[in-house]
């Protein structure tokens, strides 16, 4: 399967749907497409994808996540951070697939078994999760650049033990339970056949050894979350929503594989003057009616200052100028955007007596006809008669 799915497509259930929705909907199509029972070619291709998608959209956290960035946000989860506390066996007990021969817990490791995701790879380096820090800016910081130190939390390894969750001084030992695998294989017996799972040593927690002194910062768990101090540089140019990727600077990996990645997500603050369209800008300008009849030179801000324009007579409200080069960096290359400034006439609310006069002497060599409400009865019969 090339591109993913909708998970909520996958399952065939919108995307309110109840916990008990997204239960039922997934029995559903389990019952249809496991490889044990479906004569589908694609059956386990397609199995694989509704446990995925029920994987996610069960666990609040994980369905939140997803909700907000799509597929992109579960990049930070392995496959086994996905099937992690879900417990599958329940939900196939009811199909003759599950039933426990001893342990409880979740069933994610017999997905694992069942599709060749390897059960040993819980053991094996893992990559760290990638962190995602929300970094605000101006747009006068976007369009200039900015490098900044900012404070990110993420997981290290804990800096007391270095990693092994053991206090200083003290030793593990092996597991006598899993003799070190960290894995205990059970076979279960079905209806439908022999059916193998591969779960964590309920004894170790899949560590294949036993602490019995667990450090005390970290209190055994080998990792801490603190504060790092991280600088970043910000390109000129830079788009609201646009992310920087940092190499490395994720969390730690576990059992010595390598650190995530930090992705910084950039947002532009609203700004009071303009709208920002790509490279380009925008803003309006307000002008008065004789600025607009008879024509002016006006200021009007840019992002770098102001500059003067020009507004030719006769313009009407809502015409539009563009000051070349007066807009925002490009990201991709040199130069800038354009500015666009749209003009606005005002028309004034409060007029003195001789303003009042010289505008109808104005409209009456214009030929405009005015019906001055200030007018009284009498006045108005009498330019009635006139007329």
């Amino acid at each position: 399967m090339a591109d993913k799915r909708d998970y909520y497509e996958v399952l065939g259930v919108e995307k309110g749907a109840t916990k008990k929705d997204i239960k039922k909907a997934y029995r559903k199509l389990a019952m249809e497409y496991h490889p044990d029972v479906s004569e589908d070619p694609e059956a386990g291709e397609k199995f694989k994808e509704i446990s995925e998608a029920y994987a996610v959209l069960s666990d609040e956290e994980k369905r939140n996540t997803y909700d907000q960035y799509g597929h992109a946000g579960m990049n930070g989860f392995s496959q086994e951070d996905i099937f992690n506390n879900i417990n599958f066996e329940d939900i196939f007990r009811g199909f003759g697939f599950g039933g426990s021969s001893g342990g409880g817990g979740g069933g994610f490791e017999s997905i694992f078994d069942l599709f060749g995701f390897g059960g040993g790879r819980r053991n094996g380096p893992q990559q760290g999760d990638d962190v995602l820090y929300e970094m605000k800016i101006t747009l006068e910081e976007a369009s200039q650049g900015v490098e900044e130190d900012i404070e990110v939390p993420h997981k290290k390894t804990c800096p007391r033990c270095n990693g092994s969750k053991a206090e200083p001084g003290t030793e593990s030992r092996t597991c006598d339970v899993c003799g070190g695998s960290g894995q205990v294989r059970q076979v279960q017996n079905t209806p439908l056949g022999q059916f193998a799972t591969i779960r964590p040593c309920s004894a170790c927690r899949g560590e294949g050894k036993i602490i019995d002194t667990p450090c005390h910062e970290c209190h055994g768990k080998g990792i801490v979350r603190q504060k790092s101090t991280i600088n970043v540089k910000i390109p000129a140019g830079v788009e609201d929503g646009s992310r920087l990727r940092v190499p490395g600077e994720g969390d730690v990996g576990k059992r010595g594989g390598p650190p995530g990645d930090l992705y910084v997500l950039i947002r532009v603050k609203p700004h009071q003057y303009f709208q920002r369209e790509g490279a380009n800008l925008h803003y309006e300008k307000p002008i008065s009616f004789v600025q607009a009849t008879l024509g002016d030179k006006v200021d009007v801000p840019t992002i770098d200052g102001e500059v003067e324009l020009k507004i030719p007579a006769g313009t009407q409200t809502g015409t539009s100028f563009r000051i070349k080069g007066q807009g925002m960096p490009h990201l991709r290359w040199n130069g800038k955007g354009n500015l666009y400034v749209k003009v606005k006439v005002i028309t004034p609310r409060k007029l003195s007596p001789r303003q009042k006069e010289l505008l109808e002497e104005f409209a009456d060599i214009s030929g405009d006809e005015i019906y001055n409400e200030d007018k009284g009865f009498f006045d108005k019969v009498k330019d009635a008669i006139s007329h």
